[in-house]
């Protein structure tokens, strides 16, 4: 993430909690994702063990309005 980050000209912030923590009503009740996660803006971008780098940057890019990447062929 951190070198997405600095493609992108973006801030980029860490959130780790123990596990009660993700699991306790306070944390569900701020309306944030099941950890693991990652978010760009209020969007999930990825969750579980599908994150990948290809992902979080397609989610990057949209909310800085560029175009997506073209799949290599």
């Amino acid at each position: 993430m951190p070198r997405l980050g600095e493609k992108y000209e973006m801030e980029t912030e860490t959130f780790s909690r123990s596990r009660e923590e993700y699991q306790s009503e306070a944390y569900r009740a701020a309306g944030l994702p099941p950890a693991p996660a990652v978010m760009v803006e209020d969007e999930v971008a990825a969750q579980g063990p599908e994150i990948t780098a290809e992902k979080l940057e397609a989610a990057i890019r949209r909310h800085l309005g560029l175009p997506p990447i073209d799949p290599p062929q």
